[in-house]
């Protein structure tokens, strides 16, 4: 296994530099060239103990997810694996499955650890927990969800103009009776995307029917009842907006399974763009999130608390979605 002193040897840079470099401090561009294409050549691995026994860290980061089986997690722990990959940090991966007690678990779990830092995506509105666990000057980032009661970083997209922008499309082919199968009241995200359907239809001087609204869990199978609920009215929706990727694929499935055609017997607009969706025939059209943005800047933030950048006020990211257009919509006018 080659050493730092083989680094130094094959680079011509010194030891001291090389671990400077090694440290996260800025170095000389062209020392920078010849220390990265040495480790290259060596195959040179930072051991992480001996590491951590200098600089009192783990070099370690712990990222906690309702789901790991969610495409939008996924994207957002490659974005953050992408970041920290370059600064030689590992990074655990736990999911609170969807469950606050788990969450909780989790929190104290990656204490125990010795994580250097945490990237979350709460699960409720919950937060006694999260304050206490700050306070053990240990950085948090949220992501997607913001808490109102916890003074922290955090990274979200603009989901009030997402879900307004979906409805506009929605209305501009002649919709009025659009129903939604929103997220749980307590989850930030969900809160956010009721409100740009609200406002979007204030805006356009369409009365809001309480009866349209559906709530459902953000998870697998998640606002199915829903889908029952709107589609057993005596005056169903003309379309239904689903605000997220699973009770997207819930629609989806709900409508092939009882031969309603998508695009023809209801028009359809979903959240996060997969493959799958494109694939699909109608295509579907669906709000997208910048996914991996949303990890790559976590990443950053987090980084930049551990380094001790502090400011006075807590960071807040948001970041803009754009809209992909399927064929799932149909014009009615």
């Amino acid at each position: 296994m080659s050493t730092i002193k083989d680094v130094a040897q094959v680079s011509g840079i010194s030891v001291g530099t090389i671990s400077r470099y090694l440290n996260g401090y800025n170095v000389k561009p062209e020392n920078q060239e010849k220390i990265e294409k040495a480790i290259e050549e060596l195959n040179y691995r930072v051991n992480p103990i001996a590491r951590g026994l200098k600089t009192n860290k783990s070099f370690t980061i712990g990222i906690i997810v309702p789901s790991i089986t969610d495409v939008f997690a996924n994207q957002v722990i490659e974005g953050v694996e992408d970041i920290l990959e370059r600064e030689n940090y590992s990074i655990i991966i736990c999911s609170s499955r969807n469950r606050l007690k788990t969450e909780k678990e989790k929190l104290s779990f990656l204490k125990e650890k010795r994580v250097d830092g945490i990237v979350m995506m709460p699960v409720s509105d919950e937060s006694k927990h999260v304050n206490e666990f700050i306070e053990e000057d240990i950085p948090l980032i949220l992501i997607d969800r913001l808490l109102e009661e916890v003074k922290c970083d955090g990274v979200v997209c603009d989901n009030v103009n997402g879900s307004y922008h979906a409805m506009e499309e929605l209305i501009r082919y002649g919709h009025r009776r659009i129903g939604i199968i929103a997220g749980p009241e307590n989850v930030y995200t969900a809160r956010e995307r009721l409100n740009g359907y609200k406002r979007s239809l204030n805006d356009y001087q369409i009365s809001i029917d309480e009866e349209l609204i559906q709530y459902a869990k953000y998870e697998k199978n998640g606002g199915l009842e829903g889908y029952e609920n709107l589609m057993n009215l005596s005056n169903p929706p003309t379309a239904i907006f689903a605000t997220n990727y699973e009770t997207t694929m819930t629609g989806i499935k709900y409508f092939m399974e009882r031969g309603i055609k998508i695009g023809e017997d209801i028009s359809f607009f979903g959240y996060d763009n997969t493959d799958i969706f494109q694939m699909l025939t109608p295509s579907i059209s669906t709000v997208v999130q910048p996914m991996n943005e949303i990890g790559e800047e976590a990443a950053k933030l987090l980084l930049s608390r551990i380094e001790g950048n502090f400011t006075i006020h807590p960071i807040i990211q948001r970041l803009k979605t754009r809209l992909l257009l399927g064929s799932s919509v149909k014009k009615i006018f």
